[in-house]
């Protein structure tokens, strides 16, 4: 690592505005967010060509895309908290020993795990829900997922590690590499090779690949912590670290996607069209929250920097500024998109089932949508400064604690209904719980700045 531009970063963490320094970094998030998820609903909008059969297949797979996310957060958010904070105490050395390990462990993890996944790919897909007209379209889709997720996950952890050394920009090109070039080969695969959906899952993997590549390449690039193999230390305190900072983001990903599975079986009885109009929802609505989740990537290295530093009012000072943007920016994003409903949806699909089910699912998912900026910003604040319990309620609550039994008592009583329900009412009980926990890890920075 360069030692002046590593003093010259600090310096820039622990004094410059809090405004201007999360915007500077929350920016390049957003265009990585943004950009991400519109390749990945480009995978649905040319799959949604091929048929009804074909998105269901598609949507049947999002939770085993969630799960290789899911470990690319761990690794990459465990890892990624801890160097912000040694960077902030000025310990390099730890630092460069933690990305190396996070960046391996994951692609060790994610090879064994995805070819235990090829080897079972038909078991794997009914458990996800896959019904017999459903299945061939989520094999094919799945079978190139599972072969590309080690760098699918990699990716992930390169980014956040970049992130949470302030170099967002990195990331920003890196991602966005290789989001252009699945939303090129998409059409490439699917129409002109006519290759169909195992076309759009080749797309995604040579993508992440390349993508991978890219981010490797900003790792070592003028001030950022390199990944360098003789660092790599599989040892229990590293992954303790990994654990404390990752774990979070991989019980809220694991559930989530545990509760896809649950929605997919439950949806399965209204037919693939339910199925398909739900899967559609939840890609509008990841790519809805890719700008909120860009701002609030920005944040976490403000936090990380100024919480080991021992700037509380920082850390302070940079919440409060995203909750009053969220705020703004979510409330009218809710607004357009229950408006535009119809349109949104018609993008994907004009059969009159999947657009009645899918409108209705969109605009009850809005009426909650305001207060998910406020829950993801106490999750990513108690997660950076190490409130590993804390966090990892708030992240079991949204997708499990609250909304399962939300699911199990309103789907008997409602029908599809209280499956779109589900969503919008956990996310409410929430923020109700998620207010007091916030208030209480800020009242004991203020006791410890004062004593």
């Amino acid at each position: 690592m360069d030692t002046v531009n590593q003093e010259e970063r600090l310096n820039k963490m622990l004094n410059t505005p809090v405004g201007i320094l999360i915007m500077s970094l929350g920016l390049p998030s957003v265009v990585i967010n943004v950009v991400t998820a519109i390749y990945n609903m480009a995978d649905t909008y040319f799959v949604s060509y091929l048929g009804t059969g074909a998105i269901a297949g598609v949507g049947v797979v999002f939770p085993l895309m969630a799960m290789i996310q899911a470990l690319g957060f761990l690794f990459g958010q465990g890892s990624g908290n801890f160097i912000s904070r040694e960077l902030g105490a000025g310990h390099g050395e730890r630092a460069s020993e933690m990305a190396a390990t996070g960046f391996f462990s994951v692609i060790i993890v994610c090879a064994f795990l995805g070819a235990l996944g090829v080897l079972f790919i038909n078991p794997l897909a009914r458990v996800l829900g896959a019904t017999a007209t459903i299945l061939p379209y989520a094999r094919s889709y799945m079978r190139f997922i599972l072969i590309g997720s080690p760098f699918m996950a990699a990716s992930l952890v390169l980014n956040t590690q970049l992130r949470f050394q302030g170099s967002s920009f990195y990331g920003m090109i890196g991602m966005m590499s290789g989001a252009v070039l699945n939303i090129i080969l998409d059409p490439l695969f699917i129409f002109v090779f006519h290759l169909g959906v195992t076309g759009a899952s080749l797309a995604t993997a040579i993508s992440q690949l390349a993508g991978c590549a890219v981010l490797l390449a900003g790792c070592s690039s003028r001030g950022n912590i390199g990944i360098d193999p003789r660092q790599f230390s599989p040892k229990f305190s590293n992954y303790k670290e990994v654990l404390r900072g990752g774990f979070p983001s991989l019980l809220r990903q694991c559930m989530g996607s545990f509760v896809t599975v649950v929605i997919n079986h439950s949806a399965a009885f209204y037919g693939d069209a339910a199925i398909a109009a739900l899967a559609i929802v939840n890609r509008v609505i990841l790519t809805a929250n890719a700008a909120l989740l860009g701002f609030g990537q920005g944040f976490q290295p403000v936090c990380g920097f100024n919480y080991g530093a021992g700037r509380y009012d920082r850390v302070k000072a940079a919440f409060f500024f995203c909750v009053r943007f969220f705020i703004l920016l979510l409330v009218l994003l809710a607004a357009a998109l229950a408006v535009f409903a119809p349109q949104v949806i018609g993008l994907f699909r004009s059969d009159a089932e999947v657009l009645e089910i899918g409108v209705r699912t969109l605009r009850l998912s809005c009426l909650s949508l305001p207060f998910l900026g406020f829950i993801i910003l106490c999750n990513m604040a108690l997660q950076t400064m190490g409130k590993a319990g804390e966090a990892s309620f708030l992240a079991l609550a949204r997708q499990g604690l609250f909304l399962l039994p939300v699911l199990f008592v309103l789907r008997p009583l409602l029908g599809l209904l209280g499956i779109q329900l589900g969503q919008p009412i956990s996310d409410t009980i929430t923020f109700i719980f998620s207010v007091p926990l916030i208030v209480r890890v800020f009242r004991k920075m203020d006791a410890d700045a004062a004593s």
